[in-house]
């Protein structure tokens, strides 16, 4: 389906407080974890819900929507706010900036968007590539964290689709918080719409190791020298889907591997569904690219800290708390060794992610901090993000379960995979995967690629 600007009509935008009584406190200090995200884009997420209730008009979603974001926002207050920065003077000379959150319910935005002519299935575009129209349904494309001085750090867009369908795209600054805390409002937001009432309120309290307290100072006079607008070459994406079945016998296939090892070792090495198939697509997408033997490939995981920390952060701290962790090998003993191999690697990167190593990481951070921008990652690498464990189907707004999540153009570049859960459950997992277009032809070409991935009989989206 063509993929006209036109085919997407902003019918109005507007700007959403939390009630005017909310109470709390007025600066957000950021950690380490949170100021290393200026330069990346929003986190964008969206929902695709076909089976509104016929007695639900639109002009009723719409108020009741906004009403119920108001009351979120009293709950997460800072992302109706802006970043501030701060100088701090030597003299007459700036040594340095901190940023920070200014809670000052400034609002988040609410746009309401037609694309009448759009239906769901063209949306999902089975067996065939992610459609670019998708890029028009969410806000603050190109925007990075940075932006948030100025623009809101929360924006909705709600687009009206053929046949009565919606899509509800959020699209929340990565500076606020990472993918849990995106869901964790997302599904906040949800509960408090479908029932008045929320059962797991968020958790404001920054976490810091001991003896360092805030604010974060960065080592540059002006924003301008770490800021980097990025632009990604010409991507293919698609959506692919990998059954319960399926990653069943990957797992089964990478443990049954390394028994040799385990044995030897004397350790019970276990190798999780995600470790498997996280595996089997680094081999793929290495194949793909077509490395000689001797390069070196990554495989990043996108791994969250709040259970690995002593004590455990609460699930429901908001803020970032994530770390990339790499396995790095040869791209010929890659292939040579097998999805055993591989998971193991990827499964020893993990299991040294303890409390102590997180501490470690921090404390060098205070030493030296940094701006994370996008030109850091390898090009010869896979970035693995998002989770499975996420719950996006049981964002339950009271219209049903969503058909299908997809995700807007921030932060892809070649060799980005999103994880999310398959729609029916199970354990079963969909992946957005973004490649330059010669090395997705190859990839749709990949035997052991071909078949791991799974095609549900009659579900929309699903196709190669």
């Amino acid at each position: 389906m063509p993929s006209s600007p036109a085919m997407i009509e902003i019918l109005s935008k507007q700007t959403v407080k939390p009630p005017p009584n909310s109470s709390h406190p007025r600066l957000c200090h950021l950690t380490p974890w949170d100021v290393a995200m200026l330069c990346p884009h929003y986190i964008q997420k969206g929902l695709l819900f076909t089976n509104l209730p016929p007695s639900l008009p639109l002009p009723l979603l719409l108020a009741t929507l906004q009403s119920s974001l108001s009351i979120t926002l009293q709950h997460f207050y800072p992302l109706a706010g802006r970043l501030l920065t701060q100088k701090h003077l030597t003299g007459d000379k700036v040594t340095s900036l901190h940023v920070s959150i200014d809670c000052n319910d400034q609002g988040a935005e609410f746009i309401h968007a037609a694309a009448v002519k759009i239906t769901p299935f063209d949306f999902l575009s089975p067996g065939k590539g992610i459609p670019s129209f998708i890029n028009s349904f969410f806000p603050l494309n190109g925007a990075i964290n940075q932006d948030g001085h100025s623009s809101p750090l929360l924006s909705i867009q709600l687009t009206e689709l053929a046949g009565g369908a919606v899509f509800l795209a959020c699209c929340f600054n990565h500076v606020v918080g990472d993918g849990t805390s995106y869901w964790n409002f997302f599904n906040a937001w949800a509960e408090i719409t479908r029932t008045n009432c929320l059962s797991l309120p968020p958790v404001h309290d920054r976490w810091f190791i001991d003896g360092e307290n805030p604010p974060i100072h960065l080592p540059f006079s002006d924003s301008s020298q770490f800021i980097e607008r990025f632009s990604p070459p010409i991507l293919r994406q698609r959506f692919f889907h990998f059954s319960t079945e399926s990653i069943a016998k990957l797992k089964e296939k990478a443990n049954s591997e390394i028994k040799i090892e385990e044995n030897q070792n004397q350790n019970r090495i276990i190798i999780s569904s995600f470790q498997a198939l996280s595996a089997m697509i680094w081999r793929a997408i290495t194949r793909a690219r077509g490395f000689p033997p001797e390069q070196l490939t990554s495989c990043r995981l996108a791994i969250q800290n709040r259970g690995r920390l002593r004590p455990p952060q609460s699930p429901a701290y908001f803020g970032n708390s994530i770390y990339a962790m790499a396995a790095t090998v040869a791209a010929g003993e890659l292939e040579a060794n097998g999805i055993g191999w591989a998971a193991r690697q990827l499964n020893r990167a993990v299991t040294e992610h303890t409390d102590e190593a997180i501490r470690q990481k921090l404390r060098e951070y205070h030493v030296a901090p940094v701006v994370y921008k996008m030109t850091m990652f390898d090009p010869k690498s896979v970035m693995v993000g998002s989770s499975p464990r996420f719950d996006m189907y049981g964002c339950d707004f009271g219209w049903g379960k969503a058909a299908a999540v997809r995700c807007g153009p921030a932060n892809k570049f070649d060799g980005k995979v999103s994880a999310f859960p398959g729609r029916e459950g199970g354990g079963s997992v969909d992946l957005e995967i973004c490649l330059v277009p010669s090395f997705m032809a190859a990839l749709l070409l990949d035997q052991e690629f071909l078949d791991s991935v799974s095609v549900p009989s009659g579900k929309l989206g699903d196709g190669l």
